[in-house]
Order: C-alpha cells, then sequence, then structure tokens
C-alpha cells in the first residue's frame, strides 16, 4: 500500500494512532494557513461576480459534476458563466490556456476538459487563476466559476460553496499532515454554504457530528446518467443487460471507493482497480485477461479516450442539488446581478 493510500485510510478511521507522531507537523502546517488566512488580500477584484467551487478536504468529493451544474443552471437563467481552474495534471507551453472538448488533458489537465465536454460554456486555465478570468471576460463571460479554488486567495470571489462527502465526512478533523483538511474547520464560519455530497440523509448526520454547527448547509446527490461507450458515444442505460455480468472498474480519483459504490448500487458486480488521484492511464492499464465492459469515471475518460478499446465505457453522472440550494442561489444570483 503506498504511503498516500495509508494516511487516508488513517484520516477516515479516526483513530488517531500513529498519526499523532505528525502532530507537530500539523502544528506548523495550521499556523502557515492561519496566517494566510488573516493576511489574505485578494490580488485582483473581478470585473463579473465569481463562485468558487472547492473542498475543505483532499480528495474527491463530488465537486466538478456541481460544478457542470452551476453552468447549466447559470445559462439557463440567463448568465454567460465561464469556468476557470488551475488545471492541474496538465501543463501546457503557455498560460492561460483556453479549454476545449478536444483539448489534450496533458496541457489542460483531466478535470477541466471533462468540465469543457460537459458543460458547454468557455473554460480557461491557468496557474494564476486571474489570468484565466480576463480570458474569458475578454469572451463575453459575464460570471464566472472558479474550480477548485477555495484556497486561491489571489482571485476575488462573491460565493463560496463547499462541497464535502457526505459518507467520509471530514475524517479525523485535523489538518495535514495528520488529517485531510486544507484549512481548520472554523473556516466554515466564512464560507458561503457547505453542498453535501449525499443527500438529506448524509447533511444531518454530519450536523448531528458537530461539523456543520455553524454553517449554512445544503444536501446533493449524484444520479448516474447512462453509460456512454468512449469508441462510438453510444449511450446505454445502466440496467443494460451487457453490464449486469460483471465488468472491471477503474478509477483514478481522489476516493475511488465512492465510485465502485455507486456500481454496485446500480446491480452493477464489479472488480475493483484503484489508482491514484489524476493517474496518466496507459494502454496497459486497461488490459485484463478477459473481454468484460470496462467502466470508468467521466473524468478518467478523457484520458483513455487516445487508446480506448471495444469494451471501455464512461459512466456519465449529474449532480442534483437540493430544492432549497436553488432557492438560495437564485436569491445571491439577484442580490449580484446589479454587478
Amino acid at each position: 500500500m503506498s504511503l498516500s493510500r495509508w494516511l487516508e485510510r488513517a484520516w477516515y478511521r479516526r483513530d488517531g494512532g500513529a498519526l499523532w507522531a505528525l502532530r507537530p507537523l500539523e502544528c506548523l502546517y495550521r499556523r502557515i494557513v492561519t496566517r494566510r488566512l488573516q493576511q489574505r488580500r485578494y490580488r485582483q477584484q473581478t470585473p463579473v461576480p465569481t463562485l468558487v467551487v472547492g473542498n475543505l478536504s483532499v480528495g474527491g468529493t463530488g465537486k466538478s459534476p456541481l460544478v457542470a451544474w452551476l453552468a447549466h443552471y447559470l445559462r439557463e437563467q440567463g448568465w454567460q458563466p465561464g469556468i476557470v481552474s488551475r488545471g492541474y495534471g496538465g501543463k501546457a507551453a503557455h498560460y492561460p490556456l483556453r479549454v476545449t472538448p478536444d483539448s489534450s488533458p496533458a496541457e489542460a489537465g483531466d478535470e477541466p476538459v471533462m468540465l469543457a465536454q460537459q458543460s458547454g460554456v468557455p473554460v480557461a486555465v491557468a496557474p494564476d487563476r486571474p489570468a484565466a478570468v480576463d480570458l474569458l471576460v475578454a469572451e463575453g463571460c459575464d460570471l464566472i466559476i472558479s474550480d477548485d479554488g477555495l484556497q486561491h486567495y489571489a482571485l476575488a470571489r462573491d460565493v463560496e460553496l463547499v462541497v464535502v462527502d457526505g459518507t467520509r465526512g471530514f475524517g479525523n478533523r485535523h489538518c495535514l499532515p495528520c488529517g485531510p483538511l486544507r484549512e481548520p474547520l472554523s473556516r466554515l464560519n466564512s464560507i458561503d454554504a457547505v453542498m453535501v455530497n449525499g443527500g438529506e440523509e448524509a447533511r444531518v448526520g454530519l450536523h448531528q457530528d458537530g461539523d456543520l454547527a455553524s454553517a449554512h448547509s445544503f444536501s446533493m446527490t449524484l444520479a448516474p446518467r447512462c453509460l456512454r461507450h468512449l469508441q462510438t458515444g453510444e449511450r446505454a442505460a445502466c440496467d443494460d443487460a451487457r453490464f449486469q455480468q460483471g465488468v472491471h472498474a477503474v478509477a483514478g480519483i481522489g476516493h475511488p471507493e465512492r465510485f465502485f459504490t455507486t456500481l454496485a448500487s446500480l446491480g452493477i458486480v464489479a472488480e475493483s482497480h484503484p489508482f491514484a488521484d489524476h493517474h496518466t492511464f496507459t494502454a496497459d492499464d486497461l488490459q485484463f485477461s478477459d473481454e468484460r465492459p470496462i467502466v470508468m469515471t467521466a473524468k478518467d475518460a478523457v484520458k483513455c479516450q487516445p487508446f480506448a478499446t471495444e469494451q471501455c465505457w464512461a459512466l456519465d453522472v449529474d449532480a442534483e442539488p437540493s430544492a432549497a440550494f436553488v432557492l438560495f442561489l437564485q436569491q445571491r444570483l439577484a442580490e449580484l446581478a446589479p454587478r
């Protein structure tokens, strides 16, 4: 087991154990983060409203599907949104980089390419996010969604949304490296809303644990939409008979078990093949000794597309925020409209 996987399991067991040896490093980390929070100065006030969607903890929480949902919803409301991102995992010759559905994940990063494919809105990446914002505003965007931008303090923001996995919560509630938190839980006091991925029951559970005691929270779920063939684009129902006899499940995301659990909930018996988050897939990773279908996440599919075999499918999911969140968002958008 890799060190990162061992740490992740220890963080979410909440039993301390050997992690106590890392407490001095956690204290140093918290001191640095707290100083940054106290001294943060947004280098650039954006010329258009900006919504930040991020994580308080490391690993996958379901943030990207919410970003895609926001893009679709905002367009329906008459806005011209654009998405900016760091472009983690990609290395471009120049920045800011305009991302299209056909961009290379090696240049743009896997999540930005996936968002360009799913959202239908302009996407730009840059280590310096304000530069990406300027590019999209020049193209006519009148609202910016900053993907995974909670800790990117150079960019001002009007609304901050934190997405949390309703099953794992905030783990042992400690900061890195003793726990999974990028920032202390007190950061929840300054954000606008927490989106709990897992539905109302998970949201209530986190309130009972005390993690969301002072946070304005809403529930959301991820609803599997279909299985998409990587070679042909064919879309099949999740209960299609081709997948009921067993599949290989491939996931290189922050929390692979959530993907495997989703497949099980659909009645799909899967042999699990977890990889590290943002894993650089090769054709060899998809070579198995039988001809069973290979099912992967949409994020992994953008990297596997060039060498996908006839067995390769992606599970497409949609974020479904609660009605209470939609009402909250409408109210905030009404406040932002004058800008």
